[in-house]
């Protein structure tokens, strides 16, 4: 198992790790298999989406901040963070991408996120190679 550390700067965010995961695949060596992502926080979380654009990065913080707005008075959690909760569970604590050739399966705009909910912080991904 490999570690990224991911540090965001933001309350809510998309950080790119698309580099860091290729390089820790590169370095093991796995031509072919399956990589595990997988985010150990209960407010955050891992997608793959487009990455040459930005503007959909910033659409997906937007639509989940419409679907869990911070600081809604319906929230019985007393952290304050409970939108954060609702937003790592809609998108999820895992990936799992194919590997081929030594490099994550990823098509011509797709990008690797860590999704922060809750920043800023320190944060780690676990990658969990099998070929």
């Amino acid at each position: 198992m490999q570690t990224v550390n991911v540090r965001s700067s933001k309350r809510v965010e998309l950080i790119d790790i698309t580099a860091q995961v290729k390089e820790i695949v590169r370095s093991l060596g796995v031509e072919k298999g399956h990589l595990l992502i997988y985010v150990p926080h209960t407010t955050a979380a891992v997608t793959v989406n487009e990455g040459a654009d930005p503007s959909v990065a910033q659409d997906i913080i937007q639509a989940l901040e419409h679907l869990a707005p911070h600081g809604a008075p319906f929230y019985q959690h007393l952290e304050g963070n409970s939108d954060a909760h609702i937003k790592a569970s809609l998108l999820g604590a895992s990936e799992c991408i194919p590997l081929k050739d030594g490099a994550p399966v990823l098509g011509t705009w797709q990008s690797i996120f860590f999704a922060e909910f809750d920043g800023p912080r320190q944060r780690r991904v676990y990658l969990s190679l099998s070929g």
